[in-house]
């Protein structure tokens, strides 16, 4: 089940982030891992994948490099020491978010 977009607008990085935080991966790689991690709800395409792992390489948050993968060549995405720091940045502003949204949500107790 998909989310509305926009509840899940501005999340695509920092997933992509945190998935390139465990292993290096290539594109279509991280489309499966973001879904399978996700069960199902965070569904990118190959037409949102690409510009957002651009944007987040114009950035220097990753980097990238060719390797040869079962006889094919692929281009793998790697995090870089500024992407772990904009990683740790967004997933203590995450956290600060949920935990807002639970107390709105649950009634104001905390």
């Amino acid at each position: 089940m998909k989310l509305n977009k926009e509840l899940s607008k501005g999340s695509h990085s920092l997933i992509l982030l945190k998935l390139l935080s465990v292993r290096d991966m290539y594109g279509y790689e991280l489309i499966q891992e973001m879904a399978r991690r996700s069960e199902g709800v965070f569904a990118m395409s190959q037409g949102s994948l690409y510009p957002l792992l651009h944007t987040l390489e114009s950035h220097g948050e990753i980097s990238s490099y060719l390797q040869s993968d079962t006889g094919r060549e692929r281009r793998f995405y790697h995090l870089t020491d500024t992407g772990r720091a904009v990683l740790a940045e967004q997933e203590q502003e995450w956290a600060r978010y949920t935990r807002a949204m639970g107390l709105i949500l649950e009634g104001g107790k905390a």
